[in-house]
């Protein structure tokens, strides 16, 4: 563990988070790195079960990512192309898409990462309204994510719209387990290459029946793993003095490519950018998970729980703030 800086109380700021009478409702983790220490760390709260004696949470319960999963997957093309076996241009492996006429065939891995491919996709969670994401996930497509997302109709030329989806980052998957092999085989090159040498033992990674990860959304992991995961592109892709990611590539996860038409927010290849002061970016996961990286205050930070679509739109300004009762002390 490490100390704030001189003069920097985040307490109060822990506490309007972790209020259950506040807009976030319901908060299981906040944690901050600074400085490559936990330098504040609070747990509240139990994990909900179909028998109502969910786990309390703590520092050794592994929490969902939700789609912070989406820069996880980031990091594994990133340690593909250090490996010389994909590159961005890469067409993907899709088997609806091979008939020479399909304008399908157009989309690279480059657009699946931006979210720019062209595909018709609805991305809304709801039970009362019609949702591809909510079909992929629980419905008719879980077995086979993927297939379920490339069967989508291009909607816009690849290139042309930004669109984000969940199915463009389970295609992206789905061709990453055709160059390591499905299931088990691309499980063990995540663990090898990736989360055993940062260190993030907790973690674990969620397939569907065809072998794809399910990179849109699930990984299991505790706060202080995904702080973990937040530190190495704090540091470039650099861990413990060894080069983990390749030169250049945590670039691409803070330099904005697209604006979200709906809410306005900036985004870079499967992470979003803040374009504050601080140059902050962040893996962004539904009902409020969070890893935000600020490389101007040598900070990360951690938010895990479960709040609601109006309680989240609190939570950028939230970090704001956070990140400004830092920059006091800097």
């Amino acid at each position: 563990m490490g100390d704030l800086p001189a003069g920097v109380d985040l307490e109060g700021l822990l506490d309007e988070m972790f209020d259950p009478d506040g807009p976030m409702h319901e908060t299981y983790a906040v944690l901050v790195v600074r400085g490559g220490r936990i330098v504040t760390e609070r747990y509240a709260n139990r994990l909900p079960s179909f028998t109502d004696d969910g786990p309390m949470v703590d520092r050794d319960v592994p929490l969902l990512s939700w789609s912070m999963a989406k820069s996880m997957l980031h990091a594994t093309v990133g340690l593909l192309v250090a490996d010389g076996r994909i590159s961005l241009e890469d067409r993907p492996d899709a088997p609806e898409w091979t008939d020479p006429d399909d304008p399908r065939g157009d989309i690279t891995v480059e657009r699946l990462l931006e979210m720019r491919d062209g595909l018709d996709w609805r991305e809304v969670y709801a039970l009362d309204a019609p949702s591809d994401v909510v079909t992929m996930l629980f419905g008719e497509g879980r077995a086979d994510v993927a297939a379920f997302a490339a069967r989508r109709d291009l909607a816009a030329a690849p290139g042309t719209r930004f669109c984000y989806s969940s199915g463009s980052s389970n295609i992206l998957s789905r061709h990453i387990a055709s160059i390591l092999g499905p299931g088990a085989a691309y499980e063990r090159y995540l663990r090898e290459r990736l989360l055993d040498p940062i260190g993030m033992t907790s973690a674990r990674p969620t397939f569907d029946d065809a072998g794809t990860w399910i990179a849109s959304t699930f990984v299991h992991a505790t706060a202080r793993d995904f702080a973990r995961f937040g530190l190495l592109y704090l540091r470039d892709g650099v861990w413990g003095g060894d080069r983990v990611l390749p030169a250049g590539w945590v670039d691409t996860a803070r330099r904005a490519r697209s604006t979200d038409p709906d809410d306005g927010r900036r985004y870079a290849l499967h992470w979003w950018v803040a374009e504050d002061r601080f140059g902050s970016f962040w893996a962004n996961g539904y009902e409020g998970q969070s890893i935000l990286i600020a490389p101007a205050l040598d900070t990360v930070l951690v938010r895990i729980g479960r709040t609601d679509p109006a309680g989240c739109a609190h939570l950028p300004g939230w970090r704001a703030r956070v990140l400004e009762a830092i920059a006091v002390g800097t």
